[in-house]
């Protein structure tokens, strides 16, 4: 039943990042938490035993060396980049918590990949990019349809002043 429902969120998530977490306070652990569940994703541990299992069960091979010591896994279930970052930022900040690697997309990441993966902008900026790239040639359109008549306005505006001017 357990290992089913962890097969199910492996199958479901866009990243997942394998760790260790020796030394951290349960304090430290639910603030990770919360933060993770705020980007959409879960952190949870769990027994060697049964994440290899559930990787398994999920079809993603389970690289020698990953499931040694202790084990929690972040699941990244809407935005990769967001949630991976959060993780590799709360890594950097705390001597306890150890980013061992990760899948993206069932593709296995190492732990420099998954480092990389959180460089990578979050979900709101990736869409807003995108726009500005889609709107770009129709803003650039509707410029281009307006400059002439601009310039007529232009030049009737001109013949009008000087008219206006000597009256």
């Amino acid at each position: 039943m357990l290992i089913a429902h962890y097969s199910e969120w492996v199958k479901r998530s866009k990243a997942l990042v394998l760790t260790q977490y020796v030394g951290l306070t349960m304090k430290d652990i639910d603030g990770l938490r919360a933060k993770v569940r705020d980007n959409g994703g879960e952190f949870h541990i769990i027994k060697n035993t049964l994440a290899k299992l559930a990787f398994e069960q999920a079809g993603l091979p389970v690289q020698p060396g990953q499931f040694e010591g202790s084990t929690a896994i972040v699941f990244a279930f809407t935005d990769a980049p967001a949630t991976v970052k959060t993780v590799t930022d709360f890594a950097k900040s705390s001597e306890f918590l150890k980013i061992k690697g990760g899948f993206l997309e069932k593709q296995a990441l190492t732990a420099d990949g998954v480092k990389a993966l959180a460089e990578l902008p979050p979900l709101p900026v990736v869409r807003g990019q995108l726009l500005g790239v889609l709107l770009a040639p129709a803003s650039k359109l509707v410029r281009t349809l307006a400059e002439p008549g601009r310039m007529i306005a232009a030049v009737i505006k001109a013949h009008a002043e000087p008219e206006a001017a000597a009256a």
